[in-house]
């Protein structure tokens, strides 16, 4: 059921992108050529060319939006993702195009109108998807569209399996309660009662009208599977199971085939494959362009600490990257020379003595990260990602908490998804893994665009940078 109403959402979705972007490109034809928004030299050329791109453009978009995450048949979690998302398919849908059109001799593109094309269509898409979104929230909201279902259990899994339909509205879905697979139990579970165990299922289905079961056992409970399907069958219920993987849980699964043997992969990461190529290429791009624009402040900073005390311009430290690889990071020197010399490794404090005038200037506006722009550009970093720490400081948290390690499955970053939400320096370490695990499993090229606006736009607000 859930798959068939995503299908068609999925459908609808992608007509309508198609559909506005159509009107993109012959609204811009006629922006630029019939009512010209700026004066046309060479001619006013055929509109036929234009219009055979749209057969090229349904190939391209679809694909593109697909690869790009904005198929799924839902809506993303905010407008703001939405927006970026549309935003990012769309360059990179205008790169694949004009690469095929650098190829082709027999008629010339103008470059503005495939520009006003472009904008358009960013504009177009995301409007059209937000009122799309808002729309089949209102049909799904009817209620006679709506189905009633409970999860069996009362554990970690039911619990995420209910507030995941909670939160996703749009798949039709209401959740009544938990039945407890050990009978007898009362209470709630989150915001939902507990209904009653498994041996009152018949009467629960009757009296609360339900539709569909969701059976979110613990591994130990397993057994009791076949018990319910029995009662279950005679109703006529949708029954769905959900394996009980949050023990083993680390970042998000994915299912691979061996041989027809379906293998569940328990860390598979969105930041893969054809993905892992498109952040290297924008690592790459924006990591030299950095370099070269702001080379001036960089030597501005550099003569700066030279000044205060002779010493070296630069900071050399060992970091741990991408699976647990040490890399030599890059920073402005804040500190006096030697800091550590008696003190050995431990962080910065408030008012640390260590620390310079300028250094302090430099760390409160993160102006001494500026050279890892270099490690990014060398591939030991990236942009965005989880913060490198010390090896001696990883041994230490790796003790106390295993799930640590598994921020090094992806490059470190300059700025990440923790940083921006102020989580840096002596800030709460649960909370830093927390987020950059968030940031590892929902992985996306609008997410990072999303980080970096995020930094530049907070980069003076950070409370914890001493």
């Amino acid at each position: 059921m859930i798959y068939q109403k995503l299908r068609i959402q999925r459908t609808l979705v992608m007509a309508l992108d198609l559909a506005l972007t159509y009107a993109a490109l012959i609204l811009a034809y006629h922006l630029r050529f019939t009512w010209p928004i700026m004066p046309v030299t060479k001619g006013v050329p055929p509109f036929e060319p234009y219009l055979a791109l749209i057969p090229i453009i349904t190939l391209i978009w679809p694909v593109v939006f697909y690869f790009r995450g904005l198929l799924t048949g839902r809506p993303r979690r905010s407008r703001i993702d939405e927006i970026l998302g549309v935003f990012t398919a769309v360059v990179l849908a205008m790169v694949v195009l004009n690469a095929g059109l650098a190829f082709y001799r027999e008629f010339t593109y103008s470059r503005l109108a495939l520009a006003i094309f472009a904008g358009l269509d960013v504009v177009f898409v995301a409007l059209g998807r937000l009122f799309f979104w808002y729309a089949m929230g209102k049909v799904w909201a009817a209620p006679h569209r709506r189905q009633r279902a409970v999860v069996i259990g009362t554990g970690e899994l039911a619990k995420a399996v209910a507030e995941k339909l909670a939160q996703h509205r749009e798949l039709g879905l209401d959740v009544v309660g938990f039945v407890d697979e050990n009978g007898g139990a009362s209470g709630k579970v989150g915001q939902w009662p507990v209904l009653g165990g498994i041996g009152e299922l018949e009467g629960i289905v009757k009296t609360h009208g339900i539709e569909l079961l969701y059976i979110a056992l613990p591994m130990r409970s397993q057994h009791k599977v076949v018990k319910i399907l029995r009662i279950a069958e005679p109703l006529l219920l949708d029954v769905r199971v959900v394996p009980d993987l949050l023990q083993y849980y680390a970042l998000r699964a994915g299912v691979e085939d061996l041989d027809g043997i379906p293998v569940i992969n328990l860390t598979a990461i969105p930041l893969a494959g054809w993905n892992s190529f498109v952040k290297r290429f924008v690592d790459l791009t924006f990591s030299f362009l950095g370099l070269v624009l702001l080379s001036p402040l960089l030597a501005l900073i550099a003569l700066a600490v030279y000044l205060q005390d002779r010493g070296p311009v630069f900071y050399r430290q060992l970091r741990m990257g991408l699976d647990g690889r040490p890399f030599w990071i890059l920073k402005f020197r804040t500190m006096v020379v030697d800091a550590e010399k008696h003190t050995g490794p431990r962080f910065a404090q408030p008012n640390d003595p260590r620390v310079t005038p300028l250094g302090a200037f430099l760390r409160r506006y993160s102006l001494d990260e500026l050279p890892q722009l270099w490690n990014v550009l060398k591939g030991e970093m990236s942009l965005v990602g989880p913060r490198p720490e010390r090896p001696e400081f990883v041994a230490r948290f790796r003790a106390r908490y295993p799930e640590y390690m598994a921020r090094h499955r992806v490059k470190a970053g300059i700025t990440g998804w923790a940083q921006v939400h102020d989580l840096r320096g002596q800030s709460s370490l649960r909370k830093r893994i927390a987020y950059d695990l968030y940031y590892i499993d929902n992985w996306s090229l609008a997410l990072d665009f999303k980080i970096l606006m995020l930094t530049l736009l907070r980069f003076w607000r950070h409370r914890h940078a001493y």
